[in-house]
């Protein structure tokens, strides 16, 4: 395994798929800062399942104006982590979030069958950014808790995920209401980033459960 130098380019997260990620230093050893952003279309829950994440109340959310920044521990990892609001009039500013991003996250909501088209169109043109170019992409299905919502096979397809050869990507059906597989999906694109820029080891997952109640 090679040497790590001193001084790594921050990882980054999604957009409101985005988990896009920001940081700083990367200690091996230690907690690193990482960014993370989450982006997705608005309504998709992403602001939820970041306040799922961060164990905070999530009985009360009001859509994401502008952009928000999270911080908070994962395993030995310190992810800061910037939501991006998804309403149509704020996604020409998402580009202003994109410096030094290694991951995104897009947040669907699995029950929106309407706008899978749009939701393909935004995500495919996002990954045509230059800044965005190689960065590991984690799809969270968002609302498989509610009844009739798509799978992660059928939103892979209407996504047309297979297509992305430019990209580690990865998607993975969660609730953000109950917390089913939030932690899994992150522990993924942590890994996935580490591994692609860093080294060839395996990031020791969160000790969290999977299900958070």
């Amino acid at each position: 395994m090679r040497t790590p130098p001193p001084h790594l380019p921050p990882i980054s997260n999604i957009p409101k798929g985005i988990f896009i990620d920001y940081g700083s230093s990367y200690d091996y050893k230690e907690e690193s800062p990482e960014g993370k952003r989450n982006a997705g279309l608005d309504n998709a829950g992403k602001t939820t399942i970041l306040k799922k994440l961060n164990g905070e109340d999530i009985d009360s959310i009001s859509p994401t104006l502008g952009f928000n920044i999270k911080t908070f521990l994962h395993g030995k990892y310190t992810l800061n982590i910037w939501d991006v609001g998804g309403q149509r009039t704020l996604r020409p500013y998402w580009r202003n979030y994109f410096e030094q991003t290694d991951a995104l996250v897009w947040v669907v909501d699995s029950g929106d069958r309407m706008r899978m088209q749009d939701c393909k169109k935004e995500l495919h043109s996002l990954l045509t950014e230059d800044r965005l170019a190689g960065a590991s992409l984690l799809v969270f299905a968002n609302k498989q808790d509610l009844q009739g919502s798509m799978t992660d096979a059928e939103i892979r397809d209407a996504l047309e995920l297979q297509s992305i050869t430019t990209h580690h990507w990865k998607i993975w059906p969660c609730s953000a209401v109950t917390g089913e597989n939030l932690v899994s999906g992150l522990d993924w694109i942590v890994n996935d980033v580490a591994n692609r820029l860093y080294y060839s080891t395996t990031i020791t997952p969160s000790n969290r459960p999977t299900n958070i109640t």
